[in-house]
């Protein structure tokens, strides 16, 4: 009898431990929600960040991977490395895992809008903490010289080189493309001192300053410099509070170009997304084309 009850707890024991192992397992394997048509194509972190993006959202398309690689791909309308069951909205429900279909999946940490930690350096060549970040393919357009369209606002791509950064010899240069062959393509030697943050800086300006020229007041701006969106996303409001001083009580650096970008703001509704520079986004590498074109003028 004893030896029966000793067997019953060792299975018992077992059989927690493996529950253990299991939830443990299950807890912490990182999922990918993939949103190929919504509001916002890209890949998340969270399904609730997913589904802001597709809840009633006509013909959505979206699915949840254990591969970012293949999450990706999707997104991008391209074949996947393993099949996963797509989904279209009706009632919105979480999609099930590529690998397990399991729907008990703690979040990751929150990405919200803007995707990016404030830093308190400011200074020119300050390099921003690690956090998520989406990369949204380039939206198709109606044909040549035609805005794209996220929602209701105009989308654009920024960008700013500078070769030989930091040398006497120094060539900058900004870029700024609305789409193929659009009249408002726009490719310029960047004036004054040439850096790569302050092209960066200019080349969003010009953006704006042309976005006014033509009426648009609600425009998404792509970029790949976390400097100037850490800026105008973190840094200015407080910035301004402390008469464009910083937390230590410098001088800003990139003063005036961060004035004259925030003076273009104004009046804009703008949302500012980062794109990855040289990650194969059809925008993002035009605008570099454009930048380097305009740092050779």
């Amino acid at each position: 009898m004893r030896d029966m009850l000793r067997i019953q707890n060792a299975f018992s024991s077992l059989h927690l431990l493996c529950s253990a192992v299991g939830g443990v397992h299950s807890t912490f394997m990182r999922m990918f929600y993939a949103v190929r048509t919504g509001r916002k194509p890209g890949v998340y972190n969270t399904w609730d960040e997913c589904k802001e993006q597709v809840d009633k959202f006509p013909l959505a398309r979206y699915k949840k991977f254990a591969s970012e690689e293949d999450a990706w791909n999707f997104v991008r309308n391209q074949e996947s490395s393993s099949k996963s069951s797509s989904v279209d909205t009706g009632e919105t429900k979480e999609p099930p895992t590529q690998a397990t279909g399991l729907h008990n999946v703690v979040p990751q940490q929150r990405a919200k809008r803007p995707l990016y930690k404030a830093q308190s350096s400011s200074t020119e060549e300050a390099a921003p903490k690690r956090t998520k970040l989406i990369d949204l393919t380039e939206l198709p357009s109606s044909h040549n010289g035609a805005f794209k369209y996220m929602g209701d606002s105009v989308v654009v791509y920024t960008d700013g080189c500078c070769s030989q950064n930091g040398r006497l010899k120094a060539r900058a240069g900004i870029g700024v493309y609305w789409g193929l062959n659009h009249p408002l393509n726009l490719a310029e030697k960047l004036e004054g001192r040439q850096t790569n943050q302050r092209a960066e800086i200019q080349a969003a300006c010009r953006a704006l300053e042309l976005a006014k020229s033509q009426n648009i007041t609600k425009l998404v701006l792509y970029t790949d410099s976390m400097f100037t969106i850490n800026g105008m996303t973190q840094w200015v409001p407080k910035w301004k509070e402390n008469g464009w001083k910083t937390v230590d009580g410098r001088d800003v650096i990139n003063k005036q170009d961060f004035q004259k970008l925030d003076k273009a703001c104004e009046n804009m509704d703008i949302r500012w997304n980062y794109v990855p520079g040289h990650s194969g986004s059809v925008g993002n590498d035009r605008a570099d084309q454009l930048a380097k074109a305009g740092s050779r003028k």
